[in-house]
């Protein structure tokens, strides 16, 4: 999820033309799919490779290790998403885009192990095709209904926040998050895409296709990291 969008009046494809907004969705979606098919390709060469394993032990070398990386990526996101959000730019919003995948798909690694350890590598498939019916059904009730879900900005920023201080509290304190976090970050993940699919519609600029990718991306990518948590956790 990203709130870093800049919109007007008069560019917002929510005013723009219907060829303009169609365009402008269109381009969205095939940056996203592209996204979605740029990491995946780079899970599985990872995964089959050494190199995805050295990447798994180091970043779970230890507590505070894990800590690390999670603040390393929050910095990165930030970077990529204000290049994606680029005003003058266009190579550097491509820049951000792939800088973002590439940042997701190594800080994937070793959940992707775990869960292919202990739950089989059948478990990433079933978790992902939950993900794209999950992102299916809630980009069809935006799209359908119109609706603008911009009342969920504050709700996503305060929660954000709140689930940031309870993953940071269990690394610091070594307790585990279990099952019930899972679900409500499952939730929360379901809210931003239908917050970052309304934006599409009704904020974004008819230019910004890169940055909205971006922002849809990053919540397909959460709502694929919890509910592979939890179909690894029952298993």
């Amino acid at each position: 999820m990203d709130t870093a969008y800049n919109s007007t009046f008069g560019n917002s494809a929510a005013h723009a033309l219907p060829e303009e907004r169609a365009a402008f969705i269109r381009k969205t979606y095939l940056h996203l799919s592209g996204a979605v098919l740029v990491f995946i390709l780079l899970e599985t060469y990872l995964m089959i490779s050494g190199a995805g394993a050295a990447i798994a032990e180091t970043m779970l070398g230890g507590r505070f290790s894990w800590f690390i990386v999670l603040a390393a990526f929050m910095g990165v996101s930030m970077l990529a998403n204000w290049w994606a959000n680029s005003q003058t730019s266009k190579p550097l919003q491509y820049m951000g885009l792939a800088l973002y995948v590439v940042a997701e798909a190594v800080i994937f690694i070793p959940l992707l192990y775990i869960s292919a350890y202990y739950a089989g590598y059948d478990v990433i498939a079933k978790a992902g095709i939950v993900t794209l019916g999950l992102f299916l059904g809630l980009t069809s009730v935006v799209f359908l209904t119109r609706r603008d879900f911009s009342f969920l900005g504050p709700i996503l920023a305060i929660g954000g926040f709140v689930a940031l201080g309870f993953i940071a509290a269990s690394l610091l304190f070594g307790f585990s998050l279990g099952s019930l976090f899972a679900f409500v970050m499952v939730a929360f993940a379901g809210a931003a895409i239908l917050y970052d699919t309304s934006n599409v519609l009704h904020r974004y600029n008819t230019d910004q296709h890169v940055a909205a990718s971006l922002s849809l991306f990053a919540s397909i990518a959460l709502l694929f990291w919890y509910i592979l948590s939890i179909f690894s956790s029952r298993d």
